[in-house]
């Protein structure tokens, strides 16, 4: 699986939800639509907390009277 921006696998889960939400998908393809749509969510949610720890290692950093500083974080995909 290729590496996605959290904007893009956003709006595809939002995409998805859309498809899900009309009534005339068959029931094998709502199924499909709701696996994608739950990797799709996992993938936001492990991305929006590798966001906030390393929002909080830079407040962190920020108390303890040093300058805040940027670097890259390992991203937990794989």
């Amino acid at each position: 699986m290729t590496k996605e921006t959290f904007e893009h696998a956003l709006a595809e889960l939002e995409e998805v939800v859309a498809k899900l939400e009309d009534e005339s998908v068959g029931l094998e393809e709502a199924l499909k639509l709701f696996e994608r749509g739950v990797r799709l969510a996992k993938r936001c949610r492990t991305q929006l907390e590798g966001v906030e720890r390393r929002v909080e290692q830079l407040l962190a950093e920020g108390d303890e009277g040093e300058e805040p500083s940027t670097a890259p974080f390992a991203s937990e995909e794989g």
